[in-house]
């Protein structure tokens, strides 16, 4: 058995840690690194097949030194024209495209070509869900938490701009591991999930403190307390462009708010693994929710968008923060975003890739949000109603390829006796229904104060 001192960055081997059950299980881990303090050795550890947010520092108690595996010498790198260079499998140079696989027995629908909503008729719906080669979803939220399958759409290459981009460094050891402990927020203390880049000698505080209002950063309870009395905001700068009861919505420029907005990103960063912090927020701009109370407007999550999107991308990042998940606010981002592209007159998409707690909520609420479309449909002299995925796209706004995609999760689309019919089941109609019921947020969109700009004619925003 090997011996404590013995375990290295790179070895691999089972630790214990508890499950959401609360029961002791043993997955395999790599310990990415070593550090001693006062004579105790501590290591961190990446569980494998695990998301980054469980990655934690553990005593040498909790390691299966019988099982440990030893990290393999590398092969010399290969050469490219006589110049060393990467791996030909190095995450940071290859980025790998995933393809959308259509089984034959589910053809592609044409957006303008009308589907009927085929009629609750228990056999024929029964023999038409059972074609060859589908597979069946008996629900509208997804499997896997952590999956994201080929219906993300995920572009060849990450785009390199905006105040959070997609991560190219996503192997970097440094940015691999959480660098701040503790995060006050207000009322809320928040353990940050992954890596965010605040200077280098806040990380080292067992609590890093947050004005809630501006998001400015201290590095004690003293100095937060100080500028608090120095601090006017009780709510993010901005306008105020939506409030219903408690919640409010407030649109911040990146250029005119600059600092308000990389603090945002740099807070957003401890709980988005797929993204990294780039400081140019000018072509950004920020929608933050708020719940509000006697003591002003607390920040409860935000989305980004750009002001000018070729790919018609309606959010850049969007983040619920943890101590208001599951509670129906992230759900209530996405609605939002998409009563902003109502008004604009677009159809927009989230931008790619989505996290996997990202995914899950788009999956639902696209779900949620063209079955509502179907099942209100009404059918004119006994004939089934039909509606095209265009007429789908332009009620709700939402993308083609996404409603598109939405339907062959669902399995709604068949093909039949020479058209594309939507059959809902009664699984189907009744998750749905389950669904709505304890869906209580929603976006009311008289209560939107909003006008689009034309940021084009703008020059430099």
């Amino acid at each position: 058995m090997a011996e404590v001192g013995e375990v290295i960055e790179g070895c691999r081997l089972p630790v214990l840690r508890r499950n959401q059950d609360n029961e002791d299980e043993w997955p395999l881990a790599e310990i990415l690194s070593v550090k001693d303090i006062s004579g105790r050795k501590l290591f961190y550890v990446h569980y494998i097949d695990f998301n980054k947010r469980l990655d934690e520092w553990v005593t040498h108690d909790r390691l299966d030194l019988k099982k440990i595996q030893f990290p393999k010498k590398e092969a010399k790198t290969p050469t490219k024209n006589g110049l060393p260079g990467s791996r030909p499998g190095s995450p940071e140079r290859e980025v790998k495209r995933k393809v959308e696989v259509v089984s034959p027995a589910t053809p592609v629908p044409s957006e303008t070509a009308p589907a009927s909503v085929f009629p609750q008729n228990g056999s024929a719906r029964r023999a038409l869900a059972a074609q060859p080669g589908r597979k069946r979803k008996s629900n509208c939220l997804g499997t896997d938490e952590d999956s994201q399958d080929s219906s993300d759409g995920i572009p060849s290459a990450p785009r390199m701009t905006g105040s959070l981009v997609s991560d190219r460094s996503h192997d970097d050891i440094v940015t691999r591991m959480k660098n701040i402990e503790c995060i006050e927020l207000g009322r809320h203390r928040l353990k940050p999930w992954y890596f965010s880049p605040y200077p280098q000698e806040l990380t080292a505080l067992p609590v890093l403190y947050l004005c809630e209002f501006c998001l400015k950063y201290g590095k004690s309870l003293k100095c937060l307390q100080r500028h608090l009395t120095k601090c006017d905001l009780r709510h993010p700068p901005g306008n105020e462009i939506y409030r219903k009861g408690t919640i409010s919505f407030f649109e911040i420029d990146g250029r005119k708010n600059k600092s308000y907005s990389q603090n945002l990103c740099l807070l957003a960063k401890c709980f988005l693994d797929h993204k990294t912090l780039y400081y140019d927020t000018d072509p950004f701009l920020f929608y933050v929710m708020t719940e509000y109370d006697c003591k002003g407007f607390h920040i409860v999550g935000y989305f980004s968008k750009e002001k000018e999107s070729t790919e018609d991308y309606n959010v850049a990042c969007i983040l619920t923060l943890p101590p208001y998940q599951r509670r129906g606010y992230g759900k209530l981002l996405i609605e939002f975003s998409y009563e902003l592209s109502k008004v604009e007159g677009k159809t927009g998409t989230p931008e790619k890739p989505l996290s996997d707690l990202g995914l899950l909520s788009y999956r639902s609420y696209w779900s949620q949000t063209i079955l509502e479309i179907l099942m209100g449909l009404k059918s004119e002299s006994g004939e089934r109603p039909q509606i095209t995925i265009n007429e789908i796209s332009e009620i709700t706004s939402i993308k083609k390829e996404d409603v598109i995609s939405t339907l062959q999760y669902l399995n709604l689309i068949n093909y039949y006796k020479g058209q594309y019919i939507l059959t809902l089941s009664e699984d189907i109609v009744d998750g749905h229904e389950r669904a709505m019921l304890k869906r209580l947020l929603r976006i009311d969109s008289k209560c939107l104060h909003f006008t689009p700009k034309d940021w084009s004619k703008r020059g430099k925003w």
